[in-house]
């Protein structure tokens, strides 16, 4: 269901005084290859978007028209955190999402008072949080970071895509598509895979993946989201 985004959370946030509040998300915690990226955003208080929502929630002519507003607005202060797929590896997706966002949250010139974050807490954290289930639908700060977040990830997978061609992460991004299972199962992974993810580890999973999808079109494989071996 749609949901208008707002500052509920950031009003009542500065009404106790606080008066740098950011908001913060990640993408591509899902994908099979490439960076996990989050974004840090802190918008002024009398912003207003009319069209700012959860990335997700956007076609991507709108998502990159938003990014470009968001960007070159010089209220609005912003940065991201990038995690590679290698640390991906070695740490787990979870660990790396979490470390992304305190990257890009340490980043910050001005470091803000009080972070809201999508989704559950993230422990450790250097500041005072505040973690909204869905936030990226609720609160303009966490939306922006979605916005942001998305967009640059695309554009580096876009970029790989030149480097890499055979697998078109120009269209998939990276994610569990059937094109993106059936390159990966024909050319096997490159080196922006992310290997301990069960259909890059297993190739032959991701046949498995592709006939339960054209067999049951209703159904959807949970590999399609890249479900990692381990998160221990």
């Amino acid at each position: 269901m749609y949901r208008r985004c707002g500052f509920r959370y950031e009003k009542k946030l500065r009404a106790t005084g606080l008066a740098r509040i950011a908001g913060i998300d990640e993408a591509g915690r899902g994908a099979l290859a490439g960076a996990v990226v989050a974004a840090a955003v802190v918008l002024p208080e009398k912003f207003r978007h009319r069209r700012l929502n959860d990335s997700k929630q956007l076609v991507p002519e709108l998502r990159e028209e938003i990014y470009s507003e968001l960007v070159s607005n010089p209220e609005v202060r912003w940065t991201v955190g990038i995690i590679d797929s290698t640390e991906i590896d070695r740490i787990n997706i979870l660990r790396a999402s979490h470390r992304a966002m305190r990257l890009a949250i340490s980043a910050l010139i001005d470091p803000p008072e009080h972070v809201l974050i999508d989704g559950l807490p993230v422990i450790p954290f250097p500041l005072p949080q505040t973690a909204i289930v869905d936030g990226d639908c609720i609160s303009l700060s966490i939306a922006a970071a979605s916005v942001i977040a998305k967009v640059t990830r695309d554009q580096m997978m876009r970029d790989f895509c030149t480097q890499f061609p055979q697998y078109c992460f120009g269209q998939h991004k990276g994610y569990g598509t059937e094109l993106h299972l059936l390159r990966l199962h024909e050319f096997g992974p490159c080196a922006i895979h992310r290997r301990s993810f069960e259909p890059v580890a297993q190739p032959l999973l991701a046949l498995e993946d592709i006939a339960q999808l054209r067999s049951s079109p209703t159904r959807r494989s949970r590999r399609d989201v890249g479900v990692p071996v381990s998160e221990a």
